[in-house]
């Protein structure tokens, strides 16, 4: 709704304005989880009750149309040496997230705080500040994504992309990221969204060839399904993991003075 609304004033404005609005809203969300230690699940529950009704209340619950006479559809629509620029996006965005978890200080802090974010705060490392800026992030690639589908549909609709927070969940836990935080790579959740939009597509073309005769309606159904089987091997494989370093471990020495000396025969024996 932002991007539309700006669009008139061109491409840049509104790439300006979707970057302020998700900055905004991801700073309200990791200070709310960070310094007021809410639970996560139930801020942004919140926040995206409370950013969908000012979409509605902007739009007047109807949809806008985008301006048609500036350079705003092209960073959907246009290309650059024969590529798609959302192509290009989605390539810096890739390389900017694993070089900052994989080759900085920022990026260990985070992967500490998901494997045990008390142990971290103990060690003195800026847990709170690190997840403030996380979320920070994450609301600015959430804009610029809202950028491209505005681009792509020519039009702000206040009610567009209503369950994709599961597409992003799934895609992500899909990558090898564990639920409880820790172990995950930036590489294994776009392998994980290549997939799952692979999978939807595919299912789309042969539904569209009439091989298969499904409603749109079972998309969101397929989802749902898919998500849980994959949570549900993860959860398996975890557990297994965890039996096998359990039954790996060495038994710790016994301590020399809970030896029992038997008597005069001078034999050794445990109690």
């Amino acid at each position: 709704m932002v991007a539309t609304r700006v669009s008139g004033a061109g491409l840049f404005p509104a790439l300006g304005a979707v970057i302020v609005v998700g900055a905004l809203v991801g700073l309200i969300n990791g200070w709310a989880v960070s310094y007021l230690r809410i639970p996560p699940f139930i801020v942004t529950l919140a926040t995206q009750l409370g950013v969908r009704g000012l979409a509605l209340i902007v739009s007047g619950g109807s949809t806008l149309s985008a301006a048609s006479n500036n350079d705003f559809p092209t960073i959907f629509s246009g290309s650059f040496l024969g590529i798609p620029i959302p192509i290009y996006i989605m390539v810096v965005a890739f390389l900017l997230a694993s070089l900052l978890l994989n080759y900085t200080r920022f990026g260990r802090h985070v992967l500490a705080i998901g494997g045990n974010e008390e142990a971290t705060r103990l060690l003195g490392l800026p847990v709170e500040r690190t997840k403030l800026l996380v979320y920070v992030f994450n609301g600015v690639l959430a804009g610029v994504a809202g950028l491209l589908l505005a681009a792509q549909t020519f039009s702000g609709n206040p009610n567009e992309a209503v369950g994709w927070e599961l597409n992003a969940i799934a895609a992500v836990i899909v990558g090898g990221t564990l639920l409880t935080g820790g172990k995950g790579t930036v590489f294994g959740s776009l392998v994980g969204a290549l997939l799952l939009g692979l999978i939807l597509n595919a299912l789309n073309f042969e539904n569209g060839y009439g091989l298969i005769n499904l409603s749109s309606y079972w998309e969101t159904v397929i989802r749902g399904v898919f998500l849980l089987i994959v949570v549900l091997l993860q959860v398996r494989l975890s557990n297994e993991k965890k039996a096998q370093q359990a039954t790996q471990r060495p038994m710790p020495p016994v301590p020399a003075e809970v030896i029992l000396q038997d008597g005069p025969t001078g034999q050794s024996r445990m109690p």
